[in-house]
């Protein structure tokens, strides 16, 4: 089995996984881009965080950098 035939394979997994790190990523750059409150770090660090580490990025921005509004 090569690489190509164990992607179409798990399509139905890997898809809506793929979504929700979309969806969750473009939220946290959302946020992160019209508010100006952070608890740590700055824009710049979080647009790092967010973007770079998938998944947890975002997870983490919402859990540590969100500033109470």
């Amino acid at each position: 089995m090569n690489n190509f035939d164990f992607l179409k394979e798990n399509m139905p997994i890997f898809l809506p996984l793929i979504i929700l790190e979309l969806i969750l990523m473009l939220t946290a750059v959302r946020h992160v881009l019209t508010h100006k409150n952070y608890r740590f770090g700055n824009r710049a660090l979080w647009l790092v965080v967010v973007i770079v580490i998938q998944i947890i990025g975002p997870v983490i921005y919402f859990v540590f950098g969100k500033a109470d509004d």
